[in-house]
């Protein structure tokens, strides 16, 4: 055999570099790691499709990360500004993230469709973490905050792994006060009553009269706990939906314990400093920068995708890395 025809057969083989990774040259870095996570998920789609459908029953008649509900027409385009029937406001859906693709598949198109059609005009910005540190919620949502544009005036802090199932959740501009979405009388795994995770509105103004969340929160948990006394502390009070009748069934929860563990490691005093309120930090001191802004369109649902390095003092909050 030639050596033509051998390099022939070593490529029939399999030989050589992977198809798809020939298409990003040289060392891979987060964003084309991040798009090739994309790429191979869309494979995903299909079977969302045909689940949410019917056609690809799981066990128990349920479907694991998938809304409950026969499957939504295609993701309508917004309408243009001068469409009153829409409304003023425009809202910033700001999602903290790290390597949950699955979620993020399901999640962006899933909201566009929601808030579509209850006509509120919306961004949605994936707040991607892209640097060594440990994960950090609330500093994300500082970011989100700090780079969404003066084109919207209202945020809604929102886990990617939470999906509204009830079509009478008011998304709407929260004039009067902070509106929590996932209220502990709907939340299906938290039910105490200072609780403003999940899902948490908030107009830009208020969100800066709190000085946004605190920055010291690293790894999992207790960031919303502080900021609830922030709220407090800036004469906010805290309204939640009422006349929601489907209880625990209201959300969709799509995050699986069991093999995605969460980061609740307690790292050096930080067992100690997470139950104190941060009277100095927010956004006033969150620091960052934006390593690429990429417009993004999933199942035909557009977003924008902020790949953010944070920046850590490990003086003042040495549980900031995994060490």
């Amino acid at each position: 055999m030639g050596p033509a025809r051998r390099r022939d057969a070593l490529r029939l083989r399999g030989g050589g570099s992977p198809p798809l990774l020939r298409l990003f040259p040289g060392r891979l870095s987060a964003f084309p790691l991040f798009l090739l996570a994309l790429l191979l998920g869309f494979a995903s789609l299909l079977w969302l499709q045909l689940s949410c459908s019917g056609e690809a029953p799981s066990a128990g008649g349920q479907h694991r990360g998938v809304p409950r509900q026969p499957c939504p027409p295609p993701a309508p385009l917004q309408p243009p500004e001068e469409e009153p029937s829409w409304g003023p406001h425009r809202l910033a859906l700001l999602v903290p993230f790290r390597e949950r693709f699955e979620e993020l598949l399901a999640f962006v198109p899933y909201m566009h469709r929601f808030l579509s059609k209850k006509r509120i005009r919306h961004r949605i910005f994936i707040l991607n973490q892209v640097d060594h540190f440990r994960f950090n919620r609330a500093s994300l949502i500082n970011v989100g905050f700090l780079e969404s544009g003066n084109d919207t005036d209202y945020i809604a802090m929102h886990d990617v792994d939470l999906l509204p199932l009830n079509e009478h959740l008011d998304y709407g501009f929260p004039e009067a006060g902070p509106f929590h979405v996932a209220s502990p009388e709907l939340h299906p795994l938290y039910h105490y009553k200072t609780y403003v995770g999940g899902i948490l509105l908030l107009t830009k103004q208020h969100y800066e009269l709190c000085n946004g969340m605190s920055n010291r929160f690293w790894g999992w948990g207790r960031e919303d706990d502080e900021f609830y006394r922030r709220i407090k502390g800036a004469g906010l009070q805290v309204r939640r939906p009422s006349g929601i009748t489907t209880g625990y069934e209201t959300f969709q929860h799509l995050h699986d314990p069991a093999w995605r563990k969460r980061d609740q490691k307690r790292i050096a005093a930080q067992k100690q400093e997470q139950f104190k309120v941060d009277r100095e930090g927010g956004l006033n001191n969150v620091r960052y920068r934006i390593e690429s802004r990429t417009d993004l369109s999933v199942a035909g649902a557009p977003c924008t995708v902020l790949n953010i390095l944070l920046d850590c003092d490990t003086n003042e909050t040495p549980w900031c890395t995994f060490g």
